[in-house]
């Protein structure tokens, strides 16, 4: 029997905490670390973050377009990750932001969710900006393979209210459109959903102002911006409210900056997350 993503997330936090690592090689660090910028200091940089922190956070994030830079031994370097990943007991979230339209979106679902496929972690994040309908392929093939979304919802960069706080002709804002369809297919199941959000750790009262309520959303939400960004205790408490059980907190620069080193990266991580623990509570 296929344990569901938001199952196996929420079993996930409640062992490890509420954060997620995001693992970004880019081109600052990998100099910073005394790494080559290429595919083989990517290599080293991720595997060096596995180590400190697999097995000990609920999740890691692998961005996957600072591996795309470098071509297809950049994407063999991710496929790598995903593996190694699963190989530590860790959920992986592959943070690629997909989104297209029929055969196109479902090449894609392919290519990051189906059993078998190298680059398939266990959840996705993807763009509805082409209409939630488009997913579909992405979710029917998620939820049949046990995998999860993290849809993007309300981001925290500058020029996202642009479309996420736009109205449609009935009023709504399309950031509310996207949570209620996140919400529906979530609906009654325990103990979360496995179709999540994506949403900024930063972006202070913008779920009451667009009428997006996080909480009937019953899936998980990711919540990059965590640590070196600005999101603090004060952040996560006016952003999630009555949803905070329900948060994921993403950290990258503000655990990874503390490498090369494992014992500091993983102190780093033991940090990041019982601060979003105690935010969170």
């Amino acid at each position: 029997m296929i344990v569901p993503f938001g199952a196996r997330l929420a079993a996930a936090m409640d062992a490890s905490g509420p954060l997620c690592v995001g693992i970004d090689p880019h081109q600052s660090l990998l100099e910073a670390w005394g790494l080559p910028d290429d595919a083989s200091g990517v290599r080293s940089f991720a595997l060096r973050v596995l180590e400190a922190v697999g097995g000990r956070v609920a999740a890691v994030k692998p961005q996957a377009a600072f591996f795309e830079r470098h071509g297809s031994a950049g994407v063999a370097v991710l496929e790598e990750v995903v593996a190694a990943g699963r190989d530590t007991g860790t959920l992986v979230i592959v943070d690629a932001k997909r989104g297209d339209i029929g055969s196109t979106m479902g090449a894609y679902a392919d290519a990051f969710l189906r059993d078998g496929s190298p680059l398939a972690g266990d959840a996705l994040t993807i763009s509805p900006y082409l209409g939630f309908g488009s997913l579909d392929p992405a979710i029917d093939l998620a939820l049949s393979s046990g995998r999860g979304l993290f849809v993007l919802c309300l981001t925290s960069n500058k020029e996202g209210h642009e479309v996420q706080h736009a109205r449609t002709d009935d009023g709504v804002t399309v950031a509310a459109r996207v949570a209620a369809r996140a919400g529906a297919l979530n609906e009654g199941v325990e103990p979360l959903g496995s179709i999540g959000l994506v949403v900024g750790a930063t972006i202070g009262d913008a779920a009451r102002r667009t009428g997006v309520d996080l909480a009937a959303v019953n899936g998980p939400l990711l919540a990059p911006g965590v640590g070196a960004q600005g999101g603090g205790a004060r952040e996560l408490a006016q952003v999630f409210g009555a949803a905070r059980r329900q948060v994921l907190a993403s950290s990258s620069r503000g655990v990874l900056a503390a490498g090369p080193d494992v014992a500091s990266l993983r102190a780093a991580a033991r940090r990041a997350s019982d601060e979003a623990a105690a935010a969170l509570s």
